[in-house]
């Protein structure tokens, strides 16, 4: 691993390179906090891809990639006069200065929940910080993050199931509600009702120390692998998926299952 002073020098250069490309790359040249966004929800999700594949090349250049953009975002604040990259970790260090007072302070804090409750808290007191608990959750994050982020602050102040088993009556109310609307044929309050299942379904994610985010991605990627099976061995079988049986797909779909347990 590198040095402090290398990992200094190493920072140094990436804005060297970038102020040299900001001027000389046409490219560069003409990119703007609107032009760039895209880009950066992009390489956000490539970054997101490489840690859930747990490869630390993968993650080394997608680090790099957002990284980028952080510097780039700045550069182009600099020109307009508005702030620059020192002024950038210069105020996230004295955020979490302030926010860590039981290492920088004499605030107690036992263990990390006691930690993310301080945290809240605090966030709520800061001049300009968020008024309402919940104002701290953004409006563009996915439905699935959101739902984990809303429940996360509302149990830092209390708003939680005394017993994490109470969770279960509730999934079971929604399950009956969804299978009530279904038996009416009520389009717009079966989406309703299916939302509130979903939500119920998160929180009890939570409530087990489950991040529904990542328990979703990896059965995406289970299913996309037996999926991907089923379709490979159709096609040995000089057959397409449609002319297929269920019977036949069912089958090759616990061959894929079989080879997984036994990889």
């Amino acid at each position: 691993m590198h040095t402090r002073e290398e990992k200094i020098e190493a920072f140094g250069r990436l804005l060297d390179v970038l102020d040299t490309l900001r001027v000389q790359c046409p490219w560069d040249a003409k990119q703007t906090n609107e032009s760039l966004r895209p880009n950066t929800i992009e390489e956000v999700y490539e970054l997101c891809d490489a840690l859930m594949n747990d490869s630390a090349p993968e993650i080394r250049k997608e680090l790099g990639d957002v990284l980028l953009h952080v510097c780039f975002y700045s550069k182009i604040a600099s020109e307009k006069g508005d702030f620059d990259i020192a002024d950038v970790c210069n105020s996230l260090c004295d955020k979490l200065i302030f926010r860590h007072p039981h290492i920088y302070g004499d605030v107690q804090a036992e263990d990390a929940a006691a930690v993310k409750r301080n945290w809240e808290e605090i966030k709520l007191k800061e001049k300009g910080g968020n008024r309402t608990v919940l104002a701290g959750v953004p409006s563009a994050l996915p439905a699935l993050i959101k739902a984990s982020r809303i429940q996360e602050k509302a149990r830092n102040v209390g708003f939680d199931w005394e017993e994490r088993e109470q969770v279960w009556a509730k999934v079971q109310e929604e399950v009956g509600e969804v299978s009530e609307e279904i038996r009416a044929g009520h389009k717009k309050e079966l989406a309703e009702e299916f939302g509130d299942l979903l939500f119920s379904v998160v929180n009890a994610a939570r409530l087990y120390g489950v991040d529904p985010e990542n328990a979703l991605e990896a059965t995406n990627r289970k299913f996309i692998r037996r999926f991907n099976h089923v379709e490979a061995r159709a096609k040995e079988c000089g057959k397409t998926l449609r002319e297929m049986t269920l019977a036949e797909m069912d089958a090759l779909w616990n061959e894929a299952k079989k080879l997984e347990a036994e990889a």
